[in-house]
């Protein structure tokens, strides 16, 4: 049965924990490693990723293109712009074709009902490398962060602080599958969908205050406001600005709790400097596990795990 991996319910908890194991495990084993060494045991060798990049990206494209790599395989990257798509051919077209050519297909586009009519149309697998509705891969790569913390995600409470968007909407669907809690706060106005919230489950809530949302958290996590090419910026900044992650805020949550970020960050708006580039912060940790998550994605896709 084809694999796709468009959001995190289409692999489901079992797969997840598993995915999560095997991608701890392949990083440890690369310890002290050259980037580019292929992983002792070649997964993936002989097998070509395509890469389509509908929205600019430096985690994404990195992180997939080194992920192939180290399983043995090899990627293509197209810019939207420098293909046919750019030009009015349709998604459906593309994934044909593209299925004719190449073992898997991830996409990074605006619109996930894009994403959507690619996996219907394409005969190998898709995997969402970020929508407006959804970005699974980077929920999988804050889960293996979190783990690697050596904490348990069952009970685990999380924090969301700011724009009720599309990450927030994959840690509220992360939520619900691993049995641990999101409390976010968000300005009226930038609330998550009602739907995002039902992913959850039960596990997932919003509430009126930042101060509510991490009180007692273990990790408290938070993204950029003005997304590329985002409309009346001034206005939303202004709304968002009570809802920055500071020292004063962080001292709310647990003693010992930690800080994500995907990236990029706009220090002085959604997070201050003291605390991104704090002892708290785990963002390096969380953007390098984007390779290591996502080698574990490509060999669910694969059949290989799960």
């Amino acid at each position: 049965m084809l694999r796709h991996f468009l959001n995190l319910s289409d692999a489901g908890p079992d797969a997840i924990a598993a995915m999560l194991a095997d991608a701890l495990d392949r990083k440890t084993a690369r310890t002290g490693w050259p980037k580019g060494r292929v992983d002792a045991d070649a997964p993936l060798a002989g097998h070509v990723l395509a890469m389509v990049f509908e929205k600019n990206s430096t985690r994404t494209r990195v992180s997939f293109d080194m992920a192939i790599r180290q399983l043995g395989g090899s990627a293509i990257v197209m810019d939207a712009g420098q293909m046919q798509l750019g030009r009015g051919e349709t998604v459906a077209d593309t994934a044909r074709v593209l299925s004719g050519y190449v073992d898997a297909i991830m996409i990074r586009t605006d619109d996930h009902a894009k994403v959507e009519e690619m996996a219907h149309h394409a005969t190998v697998p898709v995997i969402n490398g970020l929508t407006d509705a959804s970005h699974p891969c980077q929920i999988m790569a804050d889960l293996l962060t979190i783990i690697e913390q050596g904490k348990a995600l069952p009970g685990l409470k999380v924090a969301w602080l700011g724009d009720g968007n599309n990450v927030l909407a994959s840690i509220m669907e992360a939520a619900g599958l691993m049995q641990f809690d999101v409390v976010a706060a968000c300005p009226q106005g930038f609330m998550p969908a009602d739907g995002d919230v039902a992913l959850g489950r039960g596990r997932a809530r919003v509430v009126a205050t930042p101060g509510e949302a991490v009180a007692g958290a273990d990790v408290v996590v938070t993204d950029t406001w003005i997304s590329m090419g985002q409309a009346q910026a001034e206005t939303k900044l202004a709304a968002m600005m009570p809802y920055q992650v500071d020292a004063a805020l962080m001292a709310q949550a647990k003693p010992d709790a930690k800080f994500l970020h995907c990236l990029p960050a706009h220090r002085g708006e959604e997070v201050t400097a003291d605390v991104i580039d704090g002892a708290q912060s785990l963002i390096w940790q969380e953007a390098e596990n984007r390779l290591h998550a996502q080698k574990a994605i490509l060999r669910w896709c694969f059949g290989q795990i799960g």
